[in-house]
């Protein structure tokens, strides 16, 4: 029940953006899009507060630096350059000197556990010889070195700055301590001076993905092993009206194969990472779920939004990031995935918004007419090749990139 209170001149509007990984950064763009374009009065590049964690954080930090939802929408879909936080290949550099470092360490350790296992040719030798090889194992597979210096990047051009100390806006980064087991807030007072780009590399820094980021000494990782989406920090900051993106979801896959939609036992049939994407994303969302609930009794005079896709959203997890047409997919996904969410809670919401002087537009909402590639400001369709083709030609066009985006073999083609 939304409070009845006037609304403020200017409503201290926050954004805490939780990681996903390059997917979840592509699908947060595509929500966001259909967010701003949605409510009047919102401009979420100028926003009170952003709070961004692992993936997050590169969308966090853009907007904390004034690009707005359109310019990054549209770097996605068209590969325009300079205002573009996400190329997959950025993400996905092995890490040479990581593995090589680990793999000088191999005949060492070899022989040091054959002496183990000759000294106790036992159960307790046989662990202690697999815990010494596992220090050969590396502690990431891809360099996050290139992450930072792409980050840097775009955060040098047209006016732009990789310095939390001057920026516009509150922006926090956040990321795990590894020594510690606690959280950091870059930007926060006493880690301001810490590099946006630095700050970045470390909390998208998920272990056995990445290696641990080193700054002064101490070792980060992905700030979502703390927390999903750190939203109590832009509500400390003051944020009356927060809007919270989480992209990670448990995928329903038994409801999925009841609708006929996919196979039965999919997950299990699709391998050990489909197991342990469903595992990390059910842990994580029940934790966000009772963070959540505990907000209205901790910030009484804030309103929270969360915005999440639907659990039948398989596409999400099963989507290869390796694909430019998968990215573009996915925004596209996120897109669709918040206007249903807003148009499904407009009886809930408008209220909420009407608060704090916004107004949730239905007309909007339910003009089928509108796409993401409208909303960016392209032609329509996948490309504006395919804009020029006839109808029949532009839908054959939709279908194969459709079918050329990556999904489990055991999916049916052509579903959707």
């Amino acid at each position: 029940m939304p409070r009845r209170r006037a609304a403020p001149a200017r409503t201290r509007v926050g954004l805490a953006l939780a990681g996903g990984g390059p997917v979840g950064a592509m699908y947060e763009i595509g929500a966001l899009r259909a967010l701003e374009e949605a409510v009047d009065g919102l401009d979420l590049s100028d926003a009170w507060s952003y709070v961004g964690v692992s993936a997050g954080s590169f969308v966090a930090a853009c907007l904390a630096n004034g690009l707005t939802t359109q310019q990054m929408l549209r770097a996605v879909l068209s590969g325009e350059r300079g205002v573009n936080p996400l190329r997959p290949e950025v993400f996905f550099t092995p890490a040479y000197r990581e593995l090589a470092k680990r793999g000088l360490k191999l005949p060492r350790l070899a022989l040091e556990s054959l002496r183990e296992l000759g000294r106790r040719p036992s159960i307790q030798g046989v662990g202690e010889a697999i815990r010494l090889l596992t220090q050969a194992l590396p502690v990431g597979i891809f360099d996050n070195e290139p992450i930072r210096r792409y980050m840097h990047e775009i955060l040098s051009m047209d006016g732009r700055t990789d310095d939390f100390r001057r920026l516009r806006h509150r922006l926090t980064v956040v990321a795990s301590d590894l020594d510690s087991g606690t959280a950091v807030r870059f930007g926060s007072p006493g880690w301001d001076h810490i590099p946006i780009s630095t700050a970045v590399q470390a909390s998208t820094a998920l272990p056995g993905v990445y290696p641990p980021v080193t700054i002064e000494g101490r070792h980060f990782l992905d700030g979502v092993l703390i927390k999903t989406v750190h939203a109590s920090v832009a509500l400390e900051q003051g944020a009356e009206l927060l809007f919270c993106i989480n992209p990670i979801v448990p995928l329903d896959a038994a409801a999925a194969a009841r609708a006929g939609r996919l196979p039965e036992h999919v997950l299990v049939e699709s391998g050990l990472t489909s197991v342990l994407s469903q595992t990390f994303r059910t842990l994580i969302h029940s934790r966000l779920r009772i963070g959540f609930d505990r907000y209205a009794a901790r910030f009484p005079d804030a309103d929270v939004v969360l915005l999440e896709p639907d659990s039948d959203e398989y596409e999400l997890f099963f989507s290869n990031v390796f694909s430019f047409r998968a990215r573009r997919h996915i925004c596209r996904r996120g897109y669709e995935a918040t206007r249903r969410d807003l148009r499904r809670r407009y009886g809930e919401l408008a209220p909420i918004l009407a608060l704090h002087g916004l107004t949730l537009r239905a007309d909007v909402l339910e003009d089928e007419t509108r796409d993401i590639w409208s909303s960016a400001g392209l032609a329509a369709g996948p490309s504006r090749r395919a804009a020029a083709l006839p109808v029949t030609a532009a839908l054959n066009h939709a279908l194969r990139h459709l079918e050329r985006t990556r999904l489990p073999q055991a999916l049916p083609p052509g579903r959707d």
